[in-house]
């Protein structure tokens, strides 16, 4: 069985809604960059040192990392000395299977809940990434599974931030604990623990600052956020996630090293996928941090953040050719 169809068949199982969703929201990411693939297999027939050339601009190009790319196309050339391939029409399955290889990781991309009480998630990332937007979407996932929720508005610097939170927790039907503007964000979590006990909440789902006057500022802060809730809540938190804007690229991935090394971020969010032509983004950053991505953001509304699944997202990718394939077959 040919690598498309099996990689079609381990996705029958899935929701339409959601194999559409990770097709639409992946659109620009396949032309950008399978598209050119597709191109080049039709304009070189013949796999020579041209041919790997441009095959790895296509990918550096997709952000899908010079460091990744390189390895990648290593591996290529490996196969195709192994098994003797000349037509590159061939690679494109082998292209395919090793991309999902690379995302694939050992990690579990579930998010982690806690089995004897109230599950914490912290979010953390600078302004303008899409937090807020994401701590909205994931507040209405867990109230359509009959979650009982409560977000803790702890992002008391930026302005704006209290009353965007409060708009999300409006459409998404669940409470938002705060304080005044400026308030200390740690104060603001000690009251949000609180009220998640009195209310039997089984969800509380913080916000954090996403810059004070310098880095080490944040981590203080961070580090505050953590024992205050850790008094309350020994296992706490269970997730703290750290959202990156995937239309910046490279400098996602930048943000992600400074950012993640120091804040004990156990998960990855990569929001406005569908805003980008470079998506290989996604690569780059399994490949080069040591954290799994667990959310996708995909579109504008409310359903459009998914949990991260390799399978559905080189099946987005690659869609057209999966297609022209059985058309093919049909022939």
């Amino acid at each position: 069985m040919s690598f498309f169809r099996k990689l079609k068949e381990s996705i029958s199982g899935k929701t339409e809604s959601v194999t559409k969703q990770f097709r639409d929201g992946l659109e620009k990411t396949r032309k950008g960059f399978v598209e050119k693939v597709a191109d080049l297999i039709i304009r070189r027939k013949k796999i020579d040192e041209e041919f790997y050339e441009e095959l790895e601009e296509i990918l550096i190009g997709a952000d899908v990392g010079v460091n990744t790319v390189m390895t990648l196309v290593e591996d290529l050339r490996a196969e195709v000395k192994q098994k003797r391939i000349e037509d590159a029409a061939e690679l494109q399955p082998i292209l395919s299977r090793k991309l999902m290889e690379l995302l694939r990781g050992d990690d579990d991309n579930s998010l982690k809940e806690n089995p004897d009480g109230i599950t914490v998630i912290l979010f953390v990332g600078v302004n303008g990434v899409g937090k807020t937007t994401t701590i909205g979407k994931l507040a209405h996932r867990y109230k359509q599974e009959g979650k009982k929720v409560l977000l803790a508005a702890g992002d008391t610097f930026r302005a704006g931030a209290i009353e965007q939170l409060e708009v999300w927790g409006q459409r998404a039907g669940v409470d938002v604990i705060k304080q005044q503007a400026g308030s200390d964000p740690a104060a603001v979590m000690f009251d949000a623990v609180q009220a998640a006990k009195q209310r039997n909440v089984d969800i509380l789902i913080c916000d954090t600052a996403g810059r004070l006057q310098n880095k080490s500022n944040l981590m203080e802060e961070l580090n505050k956020i953590f024992r205050v809730i850790q008094r309350e809540i020994p296992s706490a938190p269970h997730e703290v996630l750290m959202v990156l804007d995937a239309t910046t690229g490279q400098n996602a991935l930048t943000q992600a090293k400074l950012f993640g090394e120091k804040s004990g971020v156990t998960g990855l969010v990569l929001t406005k996928l569908d805003g980008t032509a470079k998506g290989g983004i996604v690569v780059a950053i399994r490949q080069e941090m040591n954290l799994p991505v667990k959310l996708v953001g995909l579109g504008e509304k409310m359903e459009d953040l998914q949990p991260f699944d390799s399978q559905q997202f080189v099946h987005a990718l690659f869609a057209g050719l999966i297609a022209e394939e059985e058309s093919e077959e049909q022939v």
